[in-house]
Formats: structure tokens, C-alpha cells, sequence
């Protein structure tokens, strides 16, 4: 049981105080607060955007000068399309032209061998003509053999002319060369045309006053060439008509 002390204690002057508070709904608090968080914002949204501009940062001209750079970068990418159509056009015209000058350089070369050869066939028949002498009815002038373009390739040049009683018939045979080799330290003899060329028309022969001879042939590329020897027969002989020698230096 309660006693005297114990009600009064409870509720008399020294009993604790009770507080009545009304209830208020969570979205009634928030709409009471969102104002002023928008506030809070927008004044630090506007202390941002003056320290800014206090700065010399303008966000117009800055929107502005990035649309410009844009559109800059735009062109500039259209621009550099055209120039390398057009410098991948002037390359091409350059190696087509460069083309046609190495094949106008090799003609023209050609041509000059081709003059100078002819200019001293002119000048060895005026010299046999004033001359008078004409030596052997058949005879082999102005052999030269040479390395060629490709490795184990070489090339020889001859002259074939035919005086005396012979120059009243055409001449008609064919040419042989025997190379002598060294390969391997072992010395051989090579014989062109082989047979299974024989009627190569480089090789055949058919003329009356003169013939000039120029071909090539090809060894394995280790090859040492000592010598060369040039037959000349006539047809339906065995026995060379003429023969010379020329050694390579």
C-alpha cells in the first residue's frame, strides 16, 4: 500500500512535470524544411558562382569559347581529310612520274649504247674500206663478255664480218661458246646453247656483209669464269669455221 509520503511524492508540488506535445506527420516536417534547404543551397550555389566571376571565369564565354573550340576542331578535321586525299593524290602522280622517268632513263640509256654501238660499226667499216685489207673471208671483231645484271649472269658482244670471195653468198650456221669454269675447286667446261636449246635463234647466224651478236648466259652464281671460247661453224660442218678467245679480267 502506498503511503502519505509516497502519494504526495507522486503527486503533489515536488511531482515530475508532464509535457503535452501534438503530433506532427514526417511530410509536414519535411515541406517545413525543404524551403530551407533550398535556400542553403542556392546561397552556396551563388557563393560559388560570384567567388567565379570574382575569379574572371565567365560560364557564358566559357560555354561559348568551348562551342568555338568545337566547331574549330570540326573543320580542322575536314580540312585535314582533304589535305591528305590530296597529298596521297600528289604521291601517287609523283611515283606514276618518277615511274616514267626511270623507264624514259632506261630507254634513253639504251638508245646511247645502241648509237654508240653503230657509231663504231660505222667506224670500223670506213677504216676496212680505206684499208683495203680485209683479211680472213670470215672474221670475229670487238668481242666483249661481261658481267650482266643478275648474279652468275654475263653477256657478250661480237661482231661477225665477212669479206673476200665469201661476201657474194649469205653465210648461215650458228655460234657456240665453251666457258671455262671453276667451281667448287673443281675446273669444267659449260657449252652454250645446251642441247636442249640448240635451235635457240640467238645462237643461229645469217648474214652476208655482217652480223652483230649480243646475248646473255647464266651460271650458278659461285662461279668463276677463267675463260670463254666463241666457235663460229657453218651450217652442216662439225669443225669450227672460226674460233677466239677472250679471257675475263
Amino acid at each position: 500500500m502506498l503511503t502519505i509520503r509516497q502519494l504526495k511524492r507522486k503527486f503533489g508540488i515536488s511531482a515530475p512535470h508532464l509535457a503535452v506535445r501534438p503530433h506532427v506527420p514526417w511530410y509536414v516536417r519535411w515541406a517545413i524544411a525543404l524551403p530551407f534547404v533550398l535556400l542553403a543551397c542556392g546561397l552556396v550555389w551563388l557563393a560559388y558562382d560570384s567567388g567565379l566571376e570574382f575569379a574572371g571565369f565567365h560560364r557564358g564565354q566559357a560555354e561559348q569559347e568551348l562551342t568555338r573550340l568545337r566547331e574549330q576542331v570540326a573543320d580542322l578535321k575536314v580540312e585535314n581529310a582533304r589535305l591528305a586525299s590530296q597529298a596521297a593524290s600528289f604521291e601517287r602522280q609523283a611515283q606514276v612520274e618518277q615511274a616514267a622517268n626511270q623507264e624514259t632513263g632506261k630507254q634513253l640509256k639504251g638508245l646511247n649504247e645502241e648509237n654508240a654501238r653503230i657509231q663504231e660499226d660505222l667506224a670500223f667499216f670506213q677504216g676496212l674500206s680505206l684499208s683495203g685489207k680485209h683479211g680472213p673471208e670470215l672474221s670475229i671483231h670487238r668481242l666483249k663478255v661481261e658481267h650482266d645484271a643478275l648474279p652468275g649472269e654475263y653477256r657478250y658482244r661480237l661482231l661477225l664480218v665477212q669479206s673476200g670471195s665469201d661476201r657474194a653468198k649469205d653465210f648461215q650456221g650458228s655460234l657456240q661458246l665453251l666457258v671455262n669454269i671453276q667451281r667448287n675447286g673443281k675446273k669444267a667446261v659449260m657449252v652454250f646453247p645446251q642441247e636442249n636449246t640448240a635451235q635457240d635463234a640467238a645462237y643461229q647466224l645469217n648474214f652476208k656483209y655482217y652480223q652483230r651478236v649480243e646475248h646473255s648466259f647464266q651460271l650458278p652464281p659461285d662461279t668463276l669464269v677463267e675463260s670463254i671460247q666463241v666457235r663460229v661453224f657453218e651450217r652442216g660442218a662439225s669443225e669450227p669455221k672460226i674460233q677466239q678467245n677472250v679471257t675475263l679480267s
